[in-house]
């Protein structure tokens, strides 16, 4: 009986520790893969660069338990700096499929810049889709997303 209660124990606090470090990565898109967040892309070359550039497994930082890689030393220290601002939205799913309620991988090349923040879509041809209709999509995807984050594993 006592092994019985200390394994139901185990396994709620297990549960615990696996969502909240789940909330704590805000629910970024992560594929084995790529070990590191958006399939290894350097998250500040969209920014500062106006390209998508994957990053080097040298210049890589860990933030909330994910890890980011960076094409450049300057690049990562920006993102130390001010993660926030460089994260894309949605955590890097994409974002129209966001905007109709659910998660799909986004391909790190697909990607928009639109009053700051980034977004990413799951191939070009989405992107498209997306823009055409770009600002009630990211009402939508808004909206979706605190629920959507729910279902990110």
């Amino acid at each position: 009986m006592k092994f019985s209660n200390l394994m139901r124990w185990f396994v709620v606090l297990l549960s615990i520790a696996f969502t909240s470090a789940l909330l704590a990565a805000g629910g970024i898109n992560t594929k084995p893969s790529a070990g590191a967040a958006i399939h290894g892309y350097d998250p500040v070359a969209y920014f500062v660069e106006g390209e998508a550039k994957p990053g080097d497994k040298a210049i890589s930082y860990q933030h909330q338990g994910i890890i980011w890689k960076f094409s450049t030393e300057k690049n990562k220290q920006s993102f130390i700096e001010s993660p926030e601002a460089y994260i894309p939205q949605y955590g890097g799913h994409c974002a129209y499929a966001a905007s109709k309620s659910y998660i799909a991988d986004a391909d790190p090349e697909a990607w928009t810049i639109h009053q700051g923040k980034l977004y990413l879509n799951y191939n070009k041809s989405v992107r498209s889709t997306w823009q055409s209709n770009r600002d009630p999509n990211i009402n939508k995807a808004d909206k979706n997303w605190p629920e959507l984050l729910k279902k990110v594993k």
